[in-house]
């Protein structure tokens, strides 16, 4: 049940990204024969652009150079024509002078400056610094044997290259790691022997529990699905379920992709005894944890499979500090929150999405037929002077107008919303691994990259795209075409003109959009073997600082007087028996409850003890929430737990942490 292509050569993505107040989106061209001529005035010129550009892609005397793209052999040329109508159109706005576009600067990358910035950004500065950083420490505690190997190439590639350049004296690795030889090794978190497609090995132990099917999460297709489902597992790292490393081979060249949704394999994600948890369950802190181990994990990951995670070194872009299109997510965010506290997606992308929700899901052609471009472009001056006031009527905005208006807020953006640092890891992933499976964690590990801004917009963009599938009975809309559609504006590429490497990647990128439409649920989701380690790592920190205080004389002086004056010894807190749990509910009427754990206590069994309880006297400010369970504190910042979450699981792997029942965040 996978894909298999050609392997290609190195293919280097340039993100180019348009940035104006006063920009209008390009009418999509695609299936230009159902609009009127008087309403698409360039559709002759655009349709045949598009025909020539696919003629292109299928032209059989392409040069060798180019002969081994997976991209290029990817589809017919009449699959593929609504994406190049989709960029050709982009193209055109630009050239009328109604969009400006500003070209992303990249900086050229000095000799061992990749490896310095790869070390900062997973939160190991420390080595850099020379700083004995508890925190840095903690990281390196936790990591798993290839994550270790990771870390200590870029290490030693860094510490080669400064001493080339004879900058300065630069820690040897052996003094970080302990180490005695010159191939040093880091100590590290023993795993569970996996084979490398997955499947459990002879005299291994179960990995899941017996659920039932509503017990995990379930991304199948709609109809004409393969027959054989498989599972994927989240208690080992993907990068150590690898133990074979996979053979360079030649594909087939005429293998394509299937634009058929019934191509996609079949993936369920099966719930341990902890649940499933979201990236919205977990606090701001072990998020920023969760991101230095995703990167170190990738890069171990692609390491594995011997791909270069390639990056791009973008110069600092500053887009407009007020307004709504061409805003930076992280300013328009600020914006909002002075308007809406709490927002985590820009209020004019939610109110675009659920302007095309309530009225467009079922509109014929939506996203591909375009609207009127004299009307796109008042209701955008529109937006921009009335959203803020309240005083913009949604009633007079077409469906399809919205649809532009929403494309054009991404392409808009100062940066990509999938972030141009990894857009070649994007493409990477596609073109230099065959398979869905493999495919598929690669992404994963990419969207727990993400800054949370991008993240949470981007998770509401492809929420909309699922419901648009969903409705293709009425809007001629499925997978392929949506994600045709789309890929351009979220891809888009620097130049005047359609080019070899553009259509090479053509068929990649909306491969990889049709993956994350179809794989949301999963891809939202924090493999677990990742917050396994952020609370080993949030453990190491606080036996750090607990090991700092006993050598802090002062305060040990202070602990004795203390001890001496004390009259009576306190109530020691294992006062409460073992597997025994005080949960507190602020909300409610009877605000805590002991509860005693079984082997057989879920999350959802204590929330319904508490209703049960309060039924009759629950809080006024509780009513209308939806209240979930919280473990707070111990080894975890905050983690919403899963209704389905065995409890005593939970608690012996953080007995110091507190039980609070609240509305779960939004």
């Amino acid at each position: 049940m996978t894909m298999e292509m050609k392997d290609s050569g190195s293919v280097v993505l340039t993100a180019y990204h348009p940035h104006s107040p006063a920009r209008i989106p390009g009418m999509e061209q695609s299936f230009v024969q159902d609009i009127p001529p008087s309403h698409s005035p360039t559709s002759r010129k655009s349709l045949s652009r598009c025909r020539r550009i696919n003629r292109m892609l299928s032209n059989e005397s392409v040069p060798p150079a180019f002969s081994r793209s997976n991209s290029q052999a990817s589809m017919d040329s009449t699959s593929m024509e609504d994406f190049w109508c989709e960029v050709e159109s982009i193209k055109e706005s630009r050239e009328d002078g109604s969009e400006e576009a500003m070209l992303l600067e990249f900086k050229p990358a000095d000799e061992g400056e990749l490896e310095a910035e790869w070390l900062q950004d997973v939160g190991l500065s420390t080595l850099i610094s020379g700083a004995e950083e508890e925190d840095g420490q903690a990281l390196l505690s936790t990591l798993t044997r290839t994550q270790a190997a990771a870390v200590q190439k870029r290490y030693n590639t860094y510490t080669q290259t400064l001493r080339k350049k004879n900058k300065h004296t630069v820690r040897d690795v052996r003094d970080i790691f302990g180490t005695s030889d010159s191939s040093p090794t880091f100590e590290t978190v023993p795993v569970s022997p996996v084979s490398s497609n997955g499947i459990q090995l002879p005299g291994q132990k179960p990995v899941w529990k017996s659920v039932s099917s509503k017990s995990c999460l379930d991304c199948r297709t709609d109809k004409g699905s393969p027959s054989i489902t498989e599972e994927l597992s989240y208690d080992v790292s993907f990068s150590e379920s690898i133990t074979v490393l996979p053979k360079t081979q030649e594909w087939p060249k005429n293998q394509r992709f299937k634009k058929e949704d019934s191509a996609l394999p079949k993936f369920i994600v099966r719930k341990s005894r902890f649940g499933l948890t979201e990236v919205g369950d977990l606090s701001p802190e072990d998020m920023k944890k969760i991101r230095y181990l995703s990167l170190i994990e990738l890069t171990a990951f692609y390491d594995a499979l011997g791909v270069e995670l390639k990056r791009n070194r973008l110069e600092r872009v500053r887009g407009r500090e007020n307004g709504l299109f061409g805003v930076p997510l992280t300013v328009l965010l600020e914006n909002d929150q002075k308007k809406v506290p709490g927002t985590k997606v820009p209020l004019i992308f939610q109110k675009l999405l659920l302007k095309l929700e309530e009225t467009g899901l079922e509109t014929e052609g939506i996203l591909r037929v375009p609207g009127s471009a004299s009307r796109v472009k008042n209701l955008h001056q529109e937006l921009e002077a009335k959203f803020y006031e309240d005083t913009f009527d949604w009633d007079q905005v077409r469906n399809n107008d919205a649809a532009g208006l929403l494309k054009m807020f991404i392409r808009e953006l100062p940066s990509p919303l999938f972030t141009v640092e990894y857009l070649p890891a994007f493409i990477m992933l596609v073109e230099k691994i065959s398979k869905i499976k493999l495919q598929l964690q690669a992404l994963h590990l990419l969207i727990m990259l993400m800054p949370e801004a991008n993240r949470n917009t981007a998770k509401a963009f492809l929420q909309f795209l699922k419901k648009v599938v969903a409705n293709e009975g009425k809007n001629k809309m499925n997978l392929w075409n949506v994600s045709m559609i789309v890929a351009p504006n979220l891809f888009i590429y620097k130049g005047k003109r359609a080019n070899q490497q553009e259509m090479q990647a053509a068929a990649t990128t909306a491969h990889i959009v049709r993956l994350l439409i179809r794989y949301q649920d999963i891809l939202w989701t924090v493999p677990s073997f990742l917050i396994s380690q952020v609370r080993k790592m949030n453990e190491a920190a606080m036996n750090n600082s607990k090991r700092q205080l006993m050598f802090d004389k002062g305060v040990r002086k202070l602990l004795r007087r203390k001890t001496m004056e004390r009259e009576r010894p306190e109530r020691p807190e294992s006062d409460i028996p073992e597997g025994v749990i005080r949960v507190y509910a602020p909300l409610h009427s009877k605000v805590s409850m002991a509860i005693q754990l079984n082997s057989q206590t879920k999350a959802k069994d204590i929330l319904a003890r508490f209703h049960c309880e309060n039924s009759h006297g629950s809080s006024q400010n509780m009513r209308g929430h939806i209240q979930s369970l919280h473990e707070i504190g111990g080894n975890i910042g905050q983690h919403c737990l899963d209704p389905d979450a065995f409890m005593l699981d939970v608690y012996r792997a953080n007995p110091q942490a507190e039980w609070v029942i609240k509305p779960k965040a939004s």
